[in-house]
C-alpha cells in the first residue's frame, strides 16, 4: 500500500515539475518568499532552509508569540502540492485567506488550516483522538475519509486545492483523496458554528474573520518539536 502511493507521489510531482505554470514556494536555500507572522522588527527565529528543506526546530526559536511563516504574496484560488514530515507526538498545518493585522494575535485567527499531525499521537491529551484533528483534516470542521498518514519521521504528501470559483476543496493525502469541503456559504457557516471557531478563546475571533477572506497568505505552522516541508510548488487557479 505505502509502495503504491509513494509511486503515486513521485509520478505526480514529475508531472508537476514537467509543467512550467506550477511556481516553486521552498528556494533551494534561504526563505526568500517568505517571512515570520507579523515580524516586523525581524527578531523572531526558528526556521532554516537547508538544501530545499524547510524545518522549523522549535529548541532554535527566537521571540515571542507565533513563529509560524507566511509567504510574503498572498493567494486566492489555487493548487499546492508538498511534502512534510514531523517528529514523533508533533504536529503543523497548512492555512490559507491568513490576513496579517494587529488585531490577529495568530494566523489561525482567519485562516482555515489542513492538519498536519503525527499518526500516532492523540492530539486530545490522552482522551479519545478527534477525527477532525487528524492529519488531513480541515482542522476541527471536516474529518478525512480515511486515516494515511505514515509514520513520525517519513514523507508525507499533500495536494490540496482551494477554488473559491468553484466553493470547492479537497485535500489528496498520499495519493488518497481524504477529504472534500466547501469554502463558503450555508454549510460552511453551519459547519463553523458547530466548531470551537464559533467561540474561540482568543481575543481576536471577536472579530469574526475566520475563513472569510478569499484572498490571503499562506501559513505553514509552528509547534513544539520538528516539522520538516520540502518540494512545496503552487498553481494559481484564474
Amino acid at each position: 500500500m505505502l509502495a503504491v502511493s509513494w509511486i503515486y507521489c513521485s509520478n505526480l510531482l514529475a508531472q508537476i515539475e514537467s509543467k512550467k505554470d506550477w511556481d516553486i514556494l521552498i528556494q533551494a536555500e534561504g526563505l526568500d518568499g517568505w517571512h515570520y507572522y507579523q515580524d516586523k522588527k525581524n527578531k523572531k527565529n526558528g526556521w532554516s532552509n537547508s538544501n530545499g528543506i524547510l524545518t522549523f526546530d522549535s529548541s532554535f526559536k527566537k521571540g515571542r508569540t507565533d513563529h509560524s511563516l507566511v509567504t510574503d504574496k498572498q493567494f486566492s484560488s489555487f493548487k499546492i502540492y508538498f511534502e512534510w514530515k514531523v517528529s514523533p507526538g508533533n504536529n503543523s498545518g497548512f492555512m490559507w485567506g491568513v490576513r496579517e493585522d494587529n488585531k490577529y494575535k495568530h494566523p489561525y485567527s482567519t485562516g482555515p488550516e489542513i492538519q498536519i499531525l503525527d499518526r500516532d499521537f492523540t492530539y486530545e491529551d490522552g482522551s479519545l483522538p478527534n477525527p477532525k484533528h487528524t492529519a488531513g483534516a480541515l482542522y476541527d470542521l471536516v474529518a478525512p475519509e480515511k486515516n494515511v498518514t505514515k509514520k513520525a519521521g517519513e514523507w508525507n504528501s499533500f495536494l490540496i486545492t482551494i477554488d473559491h470559483i468553484k466553493n470547492h476543496g479537497e485535500v489528496i493525502h498520499n495519493g488518497t483523496k481524504v477529504s472534500t469541503f466547501q469554502l463558503s456559504g450555508e454549510n460552511w457557516e453551519k459547519m463553523v458554528k458547530n466548531s470551537k471557531f464559533s467561540n474561540y478563546r482568543d481575543k481576536s475571533f471577536k472579530h469574526g474573520d475566520f475563513g472569510k477572506f478569499k484572498k490571503g497568505h499562506l501559513v505553514i505552522q509552528d509547534h513544539p518539536g520538528i516539522i520538516s516541508y520540502r518540494n512545496m510548488k503552487i498553481l494559481e487557479i484564474n
